[in-house]
């Protein structure tokens, strides 16, 4: 925005205003702000004066610690921040960085704990969930067992004849013999 004199005005009232709080005395006024080479990119430089002395100047440590204690005023004032609005020999009054309630490496610690524990728990019940089909189709198999005896030859399985009834094999059933001779 632009500065101008009303702009320098607010900024001399400000200081003033910093001042009177400061020292808890009424006797600092607007007049009692000096501005000093003020350039165009709102470049500059101030001094106080003792109003009792309109010569003498207000030590610089007083004015440093009257600004500090009324800088957000003074921020709130031009709504600025104090990283657009910088006073030089002067520390900025940033707050601290927000510091978590628990520290970061415990948050990491106790992520990759829990995906560990759950991918044992995942193992563990995909292996009851094999060994129980496991064992469902081991008695399947016994079950189909006692029902129909399987008899292996070569390596084939083949069904059980049964002896009583008699068994015709497909194959020789065009051939009247029974028997093949020998």
């Amino acid at each position: 925005y632009a500065w101008d004199a009303n702009e320098e005005y607010l900024f001399k009232a400000m200081v003033a205003f910093a001042m009177r709080r400061y020292s808890s005395k009424s006797t600092t006024q607007i007049s009692n702000v000096l501005l000093c080479n003020v350039t165009d990119r709102v470049s500059f430089w101030f001094v106080v004066t003792d109003s009792s002395k309109n010569v003498t100047t207000v030590p610089g440590s007083e004015v440093e610690a009257a600004i500090r204690m009324n800088r957000n005023r003074i921020n709130s004032a031009f709504l600025l921040s104090d990283k657009t609005l910088q006073f030089l020999k002067i520390t900025s009054t940033l707050s601290p960085p927000v510091e978590p309630s628990t520290p970061v490496w415990l948050i990491v610690f106790g992520v990759v704990l829990c995906l560990i524990v759950a991918g044992i728990v995942l193992l563990i019940v995909s292996g009851i969930q094999k060994h129980k089909k496991k064992n469902k189709e081991s008695t399947e198999r016994e079950n189909l067992e006692e029902k129909v005896e399987v008899t292996l030859e070569n390596g084939i399985p083949c069904e059980a004849l049964d002896l009583k009834a008699g068994h015709i094999n497909g194959v020789y059933a065009a051939d009247d013999e029974r028997f093949t001779s020998l």
